[in-house]
């Protein structure tokens, strides 16, 4: 597997295009920080680390809306792929759905979203943008 990240964010989308409830990925510290912000940032339910023999897994219970069984995430993108990294600095941090959404940033200062980057000053590399 040539990009782990776009394979995680990957299952995230095709389990809710498939409207199941839960979806295992295998772990890595990137995997579990992605998944740490969007729990925070409301888009899934909650998670939990499995420790495996072979690998431990990342178990992500998917969020719905409780009437209209809507998807809390509309869309997961990759932006920086391993062929072509994407960067960028506090002046030209990326705006998603002007403002509605998130964007997470691999910083210096760990895995973090756009407006957190944005009040500690620093930019990094746009890993994908979550609304």
């Amino acid at each position: 597997m040539t990009d782990p990240i776009a394979d995680f964010l990957t299952r995230i989308r095709n389990a809710y295009l498939a409207g199941k409830k839960v979806v295992e990925v295998p772990a890595s510290n990137m995997k579990v920080a992605i998944t740490k912000i969007l729990f925070e940032k409301g888009y899934i339910l909650s998670y939990k680390v499995v420790e495996g023999e072979p690998v431990n897994t990342i178990k992500i219970a998917l969020k719905y809306h409780p009437e209209t069984k809507a998807a809390a995430i509309k869309s997961i993108v990759r932006v920086s792929t391993p062929g072509l990294r994407k960067y960028t600095d506090v002046q030209n941090m990326p705006r998603v759905l002007n403002g509605l959404g998130i964007a997470v940033l691999s910083t210096s200062k760990g895995v973090i979203t756009d407006k957190e980057a944005k009040e500690l000053g620093v930019g990094g590399e746009v890993i994908c943008y979550v609304y």
